[in-house]
């Protein structure tokens, strides 16, 4: 976190001592942006997890055609688990988990994942106040995990530590291709630099655990799953500029 604090404060020093202005010509610039979403799951996905957050960073460069290329990485997470009866077989007579010392156990399940992309996408100046805003479309391709998260606080519970959390985490990944759809300003003048639109992802993936311990009579499918995300996605532009160079005058 110190270190990503330390690259965003460089990069807003950058602005600060070496802003341009946009107004009158498209330039080439490099962009960064830390960026948030909220997905809402459809198609397989939607068995297994409701919505996801999602916070993450965009890095690349925006060529004076107002073409973009870039990368992205983004951490998901989130609560909504619609998993049931995940942990069935280890209730006692009671309907209580218990841990190693007899007491009952707190156990509670998230939704946790990532994925990383690489982008191209178009900005197209209209309803903007200069050539460098407009309407921005970005598609990209890349990879995308997603899984049961389960912690039992400070609990041990036997069934429930280190390797044997892998029958119960539901641990998924493979290809996915992702579409944006929003509006980018970048002012003429200043740091009012941001995006925002709809977001929309498919997930082309595959389970990657072998048995599931709750059903392990049921062989686990490997056939492929289509998951599907949409959302919106709000982002902060850190346009990075190169400094003018020094004019040295002599007589």
């Amino acid at each position: 976190m110190r270190q990503l604090f330390t690259v965003i404060l460089v990069s807003i020093t950058t602005v600060v001592f070496s802003q341009r202005n946009v107004a009158d010509s498209t330039i080439g610039i490099t962009w960064l942006s830390p960026q948030y979403g909220f997905n809402i799951s459809q198609g397989d996905l939607a068995e297994r997890h409701g919505y996801f957050n999602a916070i993450g960073f965009t890095a690349g460069y925006k060529t004076k055609r107002n073409l973009f290329y870039g990368f992205d990485g983004n951490y998901l997470f989130g609560n909504d688990v619609r998993l049931t009866g995940l942990f069935d077989h280890l209730l006692d007579s009671k309907g209580n988990i218990t841990d190693q010392n007899g007491d009952i156990a707190i156990v509670v399940v998230y939704s946790r994942g990532f994925h990383a992309n690489a982008i191209i996408g178009k900005l197209i100046p209209i309803f903007s106040p200069n050539k460098n805003s407009g309407i921005l479309i970005k598609a990209g391709v890349g990879y995308l995990l997603h899984k049961v998260r389960i912690e039992t606080q400070d609990q041990v519970v036997p069934q429930l530590e280190l390797d044997y959390k892998r029958g119960y985490d539901r641990l998924t990944a493979g290809l996915n291709t992702s579409q944006f759809v929003g509006y980018s300003y970048m002012a003429s003048q200043g740091f009012l630099n941001f995006y925002g639109g709809f977001y929309f992802q498919q997930g082309f993936t595959h389970n990657m655990r072998s048995i599931f311990y709750d059903q392990p009579n049921t062989p686990v499918s490997p056939e492929l799953r289509l998951d599907l995300q949409y959302g919106v996605r709000l982002g902060w532009l850190i346009p990075v500029y190169k400094r003018k160079p020094k004019e040295y005058y002599f007589n």
